[in-house]
């Protein structure tokens, strides 16, 4: 009997679609990104750890886009991605900072400091599966977040000569994530609805920083970015069309 139960529960599980693998693949990049970047810290390698950071928030970008041009979304994949994000915007972040610069800072006060910030972000990540409010993200994003932080590193700054200067940015950083401030979340920009003039011009600005500034772009986008919100100004709002004329080309009353 318990063989040809054990036979029946076989036939009834059904193969995962492989839409649905896909996007979780490109998801656990992400988590591998973020756990390649805890090993560099706690190796000294600070700037390569930084810039894992960095290759994470690519993964965490693709796989959402993955999952909808595939139809491949599901409750797993999202708790998931939420499970990566901890890891890659949370915890590989603070503890690169306190590999960095934090570990003497106060005694205790740094680990405390990092581990505030580990919090904050995965605050940020349940109240965002919980509380979905249509419009701008209310809070920084984490992976905004961690990739801000990481972005002094990757900029080259000495930061073992400014530590009290990181720690602040540390503790603002996860208080913006918990807070309520509105940030763009460039969800409605597609190719119909975005100006193209504008995004023409902010691909310009993006590609002269990279040229110019090299491993401190990161760091000028996010710095902007991060004022922007405290400015409520809307960068999804101000790419998207907006007069008459526009409204009309799209076929929208």
């Amino acid at each position: 009997m318990r063989f040809l139960r054990a036979r029946q529960r076989k036939k009834t599980r059904k193969p995962i679609p492989f839409k649905q693998i896909i996007p979780n693949m490109v998801t656990s990049g992400n988590l591998l990104c973020g756990m390649l970047s805890l090993i560099l810290a706690f190796n000294g390698r600070i700037v390569p750890a930084a810039w894992m950071v960095f290759f994470a928030v690519i993964f965490d970008g693709l796989d959402g886009k993955v999952a909808r041009i595939l139809g491949g979304s599901t409750q797993f994949g999202l708790e998931y991605d939420s499970l990566a994000d901890v890891v890659s915007f949370g915890v590989a972040p603070a503890m690169l900072m306190y590999a960095a610069v934090l570990k003497d800072f106060g005694g205790i006060v740094g680990a405390i400091i990092v581990s505030f910030f580990a919090l904050c972000v995965a605050l940020r990540l349940a109240r965002f599966n919980v509380v979905h409010v249509p419009g701008p993200f209310q809070g920084l994003p984490s992976p905004a977040g961690g990739l801000f932080v990481a972005s002094f590193a990757m900029a080259g700054l000495p930061l073992d000569a400014i530590p009290g200067m990181m720690a602040a940015v540390v503790l603002a950083t996860g208080f913006l994530m918990i807070s309520s401030v509105p940030y763009a979340n460039l969800k409605k920009l597609t190719k119909k609805s975005a100006d193209r003039k504008k995004c023409f011009l902010v691909l310009v600005a993006v590609s002269l920083s990279f040229i110019l500034l090299h491993g401190a772009a990161p760091l000028a986008f996010f710095t902007v970015y991060i004022i922007s919100g405290l400015l409520r100004f809307d960068w999804e709002d101000w790419l998207l069309l907006h007069t008459a004329e526009d409204m009309e080309k799209l076929g929208e009353p």
